[in-house]
Formats: C-alpha cells, sequence, structure tokens
C-alpha cells in the first residue's frame, strides 16, 4: 500500500523549455558551463511567479500586519491572510490548522515542546525509523524521550514488519518521514498511519520532501501532524508550516510568547489569541508566506501529476545511466522512490567528488545530508547526492554522468 506511486507516463509531456524559461537563476554560467542543478532535496530554485511575489510585496504593501489601519498595512494584512488560505486550500484543509513557522525543524521542535512534552512519562518512546533526518531525532530527545528506530532494508525501504513490532504501550508517537531525503525511498504513510491510530498513537509526518513530488491531502490523510518547508517547493527559505489535527492545536500551550500570540496581558497574568495564532508570536515573515502561496499556486498550474511523471521518468533514466559508471554504487534502490540518486564512488570521498562535478557546472550535495544514523547503517561516511526537479532534464543527468567519468578517472 503505497499513497506516493509515481502515475503511469500517460500525463501530457511538460515543455521543458518553458519550465526552465521561467528560472533565472538556471542561466548562470558555472566555472564556463551550463548550470545543471542537482541539488533540489537541499532547496529548490524559485521561478518568476515567486520572485515577482516577494518583490511586488516588498514594492508596494510592505508594512507590518495586524496592527494598524493605515493602507499599507491593509494591504500587507490581506496579502498575508490570502496566502494562508491559499496554501490551505493546496493541502485541503481548514486555513487555522496551518501554524506558520521557519520551516519543517521548527514545526517538529513545537510539536515535541508543546505536545509530547507535557504527556511524557520515564521510559516513554517516539518510534521513528532508520532514515530520518536528524531534525525528526534531536528535537524528541531534547524533550525527554527515547528515540526507537526501526530498521532499514538493504535497499533502503523500511523494515515494515519490524516498524509493527515496535510499536509499544511505550510509543507516545510516531515521528515518519514520508521521503527519504539521503535515498529517495518512499515510506507507506497511510498504512502506517492507520497501523498506529488503530493502536490510538498520534502521528506526525515529516512532508519536507514529498509537497512538490505528490499531491497532499491532509484531509484523508489521518495523521496527526504534517511539517513541510517551503524552500524545498519552490518558495522562499526560512518559512515553513505545521499543519494539526485542531483539538491538538486547542490542548497544546504556546511555546513562545510575545506580541500577536496574546488576547489578553497583564502582569498578574496573560490569555492567548485563538488557533493558530497563539503560537505565532513576533512579526511574522510576512514576505514568507507570500512567497511559499505563490509557489503553490505555481506548482498546481504546471500540475503535480505531470510533475511525477516528468521526474520518475527522469529517475529511470538516471539510475541506469549512473548503474553503467564503474565502480560507482546507487545506496537507495527502493522499488517505491522519489527523484533522489545517492551513490559512493569507489577509492573516491564523496566530497572530492562533488568538487570536481562542481568544476564541470554540476550542482550536487555530498556529506551525511543530515542522516548520520543512516550512513552508518549502509557503512559510508557520506555519500554524493543528485536530486531532481521539475526543471531537470536527460540533459542534466548527461552532464553529471560525463562528469562522474571524468572523476573516476581523476581519483583512481
Amino acid at each position: 500500500m503505497n499513497d506516493f506511486t509515481a502515475p503511469p507516463l500517460l500525463q501530457p509531456a511538460l515543455q521543458l523549455d518553458a519550465i526552465r524559461a521561467q528560472f533565472p537563476i538556471l542561466g548562470e554560467v558555472i566555472h564556463g558551463k551550463r548550470l545543471a542543478y542537482l541539488d533540489n532535496a537541499a532547496t529548490t530554485q524559485k521561478p518568476e511567479a515567486v520572485l515577482h511575489a516577494l518583490d511586488d510585496y516588498y514594492r508596494h504593501a510592505n508594512a507590518n500586519v495586524h496592527r494598524a489601519v493605515h493602507e499599507l498595512a491593509a494591504r500587507a494584512t490581506t496579502r498575508y491572510e490570502a496566502a494562508r488560505d491559499r496554501i490551505a486550500a493546496f493541502f485541503n484543509t481548514a486555513r487555522e490548522q496551518i501554524v506558520f513557522t521557519r520551516g519543517t525543524t521548527e514545526s517538529i521542535n513545537l510539536v515535541a515542546r508543546s505536545f509530547l512534552q507535557p504527556r511524557l512519562q520515564p521510559g516513554d518512546e517516539v518510534l521513528v525509523t532508520g532514515m530520518e533526518h536528524h531534525s525528526n531525532i534531536v528535537p524528541w530527545q531534547l524533550a525527554g524521550a527515547k528515540t526507537v528506530a526501526a530498521p532499514v532494508l538493504d535497499d533502503g525501504s523500511l523494515d515494515l514488519d519490524a516498524w509493527r513490532a515496535l510499536l509499544s504501550p511505550r510509543t507516545r508517537l510516531v515521528a515518519v518521514v514520508q521521503v527519504s531525503n539521503s535515498l529517495g525511498t518512499i515510506n507507506p504513510i497511510a498504512e502506517m498511519v492507520a497501523e498506529a491510530k488503530a493502536r490510538g498513537i498520534p502521528v506526525l509526518v515529516d512532508g519536507a520532501q514529498a509537497i512538490a513530488h505528490t499531491q497532499v491531502d491532509l484531509a484523508t490523510l489521518g495523521a496527526d501532524f504534517y511539517c513541510c518547508s517551503a524552500h524545498k517547493a519552490y518558495g522562499p527559505t526560512g518559512f515553513g508550516m505545521l499543519w494539526a489535527r485542531r483539538e491538538h492545536l486547542e490542548a497544546m500551550q504556546p511555546w513562545q510568547g510575545g506580541g500577536d500570540m496574546i488576547r489578553t496581558v497583564s502582569f498578574g497574568g496573560s490569555t492567548w489569541n485563538e488557533v493558530p495564532y497563539k503560537f505565532e508570536a513576533g512579526t511574522p515573515d510576512i514576505s514568507g508566506a507570500i512567497g511559499f502561496a505563490a509557489a503553490l499556486d505555481w506548482i498546481s498550474g504546471v500540475g503535480l501529476a505531470a510533475i511525477a511523471a516528468h521526474e520518475h521518468e527522469l529517475l529511470e533514466y538516471g539510475t541506469e545511466a549512473l548503474m553503467g559508471i564503474p565502480g560507482l554504487r546507487l545506496i537507495g534502490t527502493a522499488a517505491d522512490k522519489a527523484g533522489i540518486l545517492s551513490f559512493v564512488l569507489d577509492q573516491a570521498h564523496p566530497h572530492d567528488v562533488g568538487s570536481i562535478l562542481d568544476q564541470e557546472g554540476v550542482a550536487v550535495r555530498t556529506g551525511h545530508h543530515c542522516t548520520m544514523p543512516l550512513m552508518e547503517r549502509f557503512g559510508v561516511p557520506a555519500t554524493v547526492r543528485a536530486s531532481l526537479a521539475v526543471y531537470n532534464g536527460r540533459d542534466d543527468i548527461d552532464q553529471l554522468a560525463a562528469a562522474l567519468k571524468k572523476a573516476a578517472r581523476l581519483l583512481s
């Protein structure tokens, strides 16, 4: 059972040149070479629609929201709240369930401190997987929980039977990544949510690597919390959201105090604003909300089905191209995976490989990708990771493969 399977290649082909023309940075020349940007799991580039939305806000509506009656404040507030409506519509949920944060990491920390920590007893556990990002491990430990990780199989898929066996009376929360940032593995989120909920265990889903590649319907997913970041979906950095069930948001206490999260303040005590505002202390990232909404509108305009089909075809092409390079070993070959090619090259440190690729105009990520336990599982200190987006094409893969062959020669 998998709610993230790429559709068959029957979707209308994307007009790749037209897509690329909307991303000014793709015209950059790197060390005399065309840019092949394959670092999308770290951050995506931004289309003109997003750049224009950010520029227009700062040129014509820049003011603080909610706290003034002048025209610019009214414009800023209107755009900011309209952004929340558009974001909620994209995820098929109510606006009151969308809490604006700095991104996935802050969203998880908010849940750890405001939801989990007050409920913890000594020995309580959070069940994660062996492929989690550090941001879905460390916050639970800081809150005082024991993190228990379900094992990852040799192909990079989750050992689902072992995961089920680890669900216990001590499990206070299941926290699981939807798509692995290091392997591209797609976890069977719908099945996992159903299993946990049948035992009365709440579920948090890290959707950072999912939202730009598949439709996420929060009304039907069944989880308790969902976290994501704008910059991995063609939006601005430093902005994201936490979605939560309304009953959780009502019960949770604020984790930061300040302006706009209060209803009343006195030296004797204070009362809180309604949700979601009681979790949004201080001046918000107004442009971030506007930019994220513009990015999601842009994704909808292209079509997630077409994006998924394009990236799936490119993943297959890239997998075949890389497997033909002597000495290269792919890390993560699960049957269900998104557009991530993580690999090592015999007798070469990933950082050295990445440096040579950069000289050939190819941008990839090297390192442990904030998944140190996963690197230990596969017995490597780091990998080279090429990750795909809608503006990538076979020419990017060809450029990557040619650069890797050069790296193999130089580093052998």
